[in-house]
């Protein structure tokens, strides 16, 4: 980054930005409109091609504009997490104490949501919805690849990816254009066939590289960070005879205290933003099989735009869905209430 001062260093993230969004070479005229810089043209084209002899941009065709290379793509990648870590570490301080007080709120949630009920309640902590902002592969060594994808709110994740056989630098290139130009900006709902098998087409005899690639990225965006249920009131369903069998219980209970088998649950729907409101699963319905026998009533919170999760009621069949559906829904204003102040 040394070789590169304040003008070069606008002018390569004007065009990596603007080739990610357009997929085509980014000329002079193009870069003049882009940035703050109030250059001429000229002057931008000379920019650019000291740029071009460091090795930071490539102009695929005679006359055409420039694209970034890897060396480009790498150094934007390190601006991007340069510029964030100072907002990361000026806002810890505040970050932990709000961490720290939404837990409080989550879990008072669910005590008093199962003394009021009589049921055994459920809370999850915020899942971020995240869209690819940026993907990068660069060559480890002869058998290895390093993927690094960027999340929108800077979230990164590293993955190494075994190939069996090497890839030139022209190769990985080509497979980086072909992956942020049409992940840039998806999150898991829109990565759809259609556009995996578009990517596949575009990648040719690469394909089975893609594909390992293109599992990695799902994998990225599907993973929880820091993922939490919170539950109380687990023994209330003991109250209720038809729940009280001996074999059934123990499922249930076991159930509620391995909470990552309460997953069915929380996933269900949660990305479908029509269906955010009160769901409610009776008997076979419910996405969790030991909970065969029960209902379960949920309802998403939100607080703010993209960060979501849980409140469920688990009781039997016969639970009063009058006061559940009431209770989670006057619950659903608070939280709201809660979530803007605390903002």
């Amino acid at each position: 980054m040394h070789q590169l001062d304040n003008r070069k260093l606008k002018i390569l993230k004007a065009i990596i930005q603007n080739y990610l969004e357009t997929g085509e070479p980014v000329g002079s005229r193009t870069i003049s409109k882009f940035t703050d810089l109030n250059l001429s043209s000229a002057t931008i084209r000379n920019e650019m091609s000291d740029l071009e002899d460091l090795g930071y941009i490539l102009q695929p065709h005679t006359s055409a504009g420039r694209i970034p290379s890897d060396k480009g793509y790498r150094l934007y990648v390190d601006m991007l997490l340069m510029e964030k870590q100072k907002e990361v570490d000026d806002m810890k301080e505040i970050l932990i104490e709000k961490a720290d007080r939404l837990e409080n709120i989550l879990q008072q949630v669910a005590k008093l949501l199962a003394l009021n009920t009589n049921y055994t309640t459920m809370v999850t902590t915020p899942q971020y919805r995240k869209k690819v902002k940026f993907v990068q592969l660069t060559e480890m060594d002869e058998r290895q690849l390093l993927l690094v994808i960027v999340f929108e709110r800077n979230i990164v994740k590293n993955k190494i990816i075994n190939i069996a056989t090497s890839l030139n630098k022209e190769t990985v290139l080509k497979l980086n254009i072909i992956l942020n130009t049409f992940l840039q900006g998806l999150d898991l709902t829109e990565i759809n066939l259609p556009i995996i098998s578009q990517i596949k087409d575009q990648a040719g005899e690469n394909r089975t590289i893609v594909n390992d690639i293109l599992d990695c990225i799902m994998q990225a965006v599907a993973e929880d960070d820091d993922f939490e249920i919170y539950t109380s009131g687990t023994t209330n369903i003991l109250k209720y005879p038809e729940l009280s069998d001996r074999d059934k219980a123990s499922e249930l209970l076991y159930t509620l205290e391995e909470k990552k088998m309460l997953t069915g649950i929380i996933q269900d729907k949660m990305e479908d933003e029509d269906v955010r409101g009160i769901q409610v699963y009776i008997g076979d319905e419910t996405p969790v099989k030991t909970m065969k026998d029960c209902a379960v009533v949920t309802a998403t919170y939100e607080i703010e735009e993209g960060v979501y999760g849980k409140v469920g009621i688990i009781g039997p069949k016969r639970m009063d869905y009058e006061k559940v559906v009431s209770t989670l829904q006057s619950l659903m204003v608070q939280l709201d209430d809660i979530f803007k102040n605390k903002t």
